[in-house]
């Protein structure tokens, strides 16, 4: 049986986890889970493993010497540089492009965390061979709670190891989630991805042709530095970007999906990174990131400094950040809108 070729997704503005995470220095790099960033475990997730083939990374140039440094010796790897940035459908069909026709790809984000790595090379596997069946496959995420924050998969007829995708729903209101989540039906959807590359081409022509063709243009008229392609930047910055779930998944007959419960997180504000962190919570659920805070009459209260102690009392739900000369602080609720603060949006 042919390998999978992990394709790893690094984008991103850098301002959901402000003040930590900077334009300069986004999520991916930053080791907020654990001693690793989150590109590292991304890359070691796959590694290791003959199943597996040596990781192709899509990124922006401004992360190129980052994402060189941070894969040390990985053998074998492959960093595409995107010219310009115009979402996951042309980043992943750059990628397909550079892979041969009946190679399966694994389509990975770079900075989301996964606690059980071997939960997720099962679903690996099984989303693999429906690849192979020209199955256009999405990680069906265990969804353990009505979260409003994330799109969803609805579950159809079953398939060998998963099930057609009945029907792709946007982000849901409160009470829509908490039947999506009663109903049984529903997965979240977390941009994780199968496909054969050859196929996906060929869909992506199919619903999108003048994107497929300008890809195509771009990886034709690139230049390789050794481990690095650069795509030819101009028929590159004339596609119009799109998303590979409104490109594609959502227009093709032959969308999939595997189920995986696999301790999955996007980390997409500091609530989740909290979540994430909650194994080290004390017993009034508190948590403490990267230096010294004292707590009295909190509760679920999440910590992170560079320096400076934090000391807080009588809070509740509410996350403090301290990095860099900036301090954030804001209730978990309102974790989401970080990212338009203009300090993030400046930045």
């Amino acid at each position: 049986m042919s390998v999978i070729h992990p394709v790893i997704l690094c984008g991103g503005s850098g301002t959901r986890l402000w003040p930590v995470s900077r334009k300069a220095v986004p999520k991916p790099f930053l080791p907020l889970v654990s001693e690793e960033t989150l590109f590292e475990q991304a890359v070691r997730r796959v590694a290791g493993d003959d199943r597996f083939a040596a990781p192709l990374v899509v990124a922006g140039g401004a992360h190129a010497d980052l994402i060189a440094a941070q894969l040390g010796d990985a053998p074998g790897a492959r960093l595409v540089i995107e010219p310009a940035a115009k979402n996951t459908a042309p980043a992943i069909a750059l990628a397909a492009a550079l892979l041969p026709e009946d190679a399966v790809m694994l389509v990975c984000p770079s900075d989301h965390h996964i606690a059980d790595a071997s939960a997720f090379r099962a679903a690996a596997l099984a989303a693999a061979a429906l690849a192979r069946e020209d199955y256009l496959v999405s990680f069906g995420i265990a969804a353990d709670r009505p979260e409003t924050g994330y799109g969803y998969l609805r579950r159809g007829a079953p398939l060998a190891g998963g099930y057609a995708i009945r029907e792709f729903v946007e982000k849901p209101d409160r009470a829509r989630a908490e039947a999506y989540l009663a109903s049984g039906e529903y997965s979240w959807n977390g941009g994780i991805f199968a496909f054969r590359a050859g196929h996906l081409l060929a869909e992506l022509a199919a619903h999108r042709p003048d994107m497929a063709r300008l890809v195509r243009e771009a990886a034709a008229g690139g230049v390789a530095e050794g481990a690095r392609f650069h795509p030819a930047a101009e028929p590159f910055a004339a596609i119009a970007g799109d998303s590979i779930d409104y490109a594609v998944m959502e227009n093709t007959a032959r969308a999939a999906m595997v189920p995986a419960d696999m301790g999955w997180s996007d980390i997409g504000n500091w609530a989740a990174l909290a979540d994430a962190l909650a194994d080290g919570a004390d017993t009034d659920g508190n948590v403490v990131r990267g230096g010294v805070a004292d707590f009295a009459q909190c509760r679920n209260v999440f910590a992170m400094t560079d320096g400076p102690r934090i000391s807080a009392v009588g809070l509740e739900d509410v996350c403090i950040i301290v990095s860099g000369g900036e301090v954030l602080v804001t209730t978990r609720d309102g974790a989401q809108a970080v990212g338009k603060l203009p300090g993030a949006a400046g930045q």
